[in-house]
């Protein structure tokens, strides 16, 4: 007999995603903020890399989630792990193929993609939340 989902384990569920969307929204927030030259993607990376160290994040950079998944930055934010992955100039679908095999993976919580090149993302990716920040951002203040 299938088990049922009952109310509290639905709230549960919504809670964690609200927490999970409440953590990917710090990290784009301060992401957003850092004036990166996207000119270069690996110069930008480590650009980003260090203004994270500089904002006292807990990350790792390009942590193997499986053989052929290594994102770009893996961040543990309020005990959620987010992949955040950038793209200074790509196309748009593999971009999101990309994206979709990590949030595939049980250790990832949720996704966030910092790029130059405007696109849209729905709100979940494989059931994960998923979020678009642009690294123009910063340049605008």
């Amino acid at each position: 007999m299938p088990r049922v989902a009952v109310h509290s384990e639905i709230a549960t569920s919504e809670s964690r995603l609200a927490a999970i969307r409440t953590a990917m929204t710090k990290i784009a927030s301060f992401c957003v903020q850092q004036r990166v030259d996207v000119s270069q993607e690996k110069a930008a990376q480590t650009a980003v890399e260090v203004a994270l160290e500089t904002g006292g994040f807990d990350f790792k950079r390009e942590h193997a989630l499986g053989p052929k998944d290594k994102p770009d930055f893996l961040i543990i934010q309020d005990g959620f792990n987010i992949v955040v992955e950038m793209k200074t100039r790509a196309q748009r679908v593999k971009i999101f193929k990309q994206i979709e095999r990590y949030t595939a993976h049980d250790t990832v919580d949720g996704v966030i993609l910092l790029s130059g090149t405007a696109m849209g993302l729905p709100e979940s990716i494989n059931g994960k939340p998923a979020l678009f920040a642009s690294l123009g951002r910063g340049w605008l203040r």
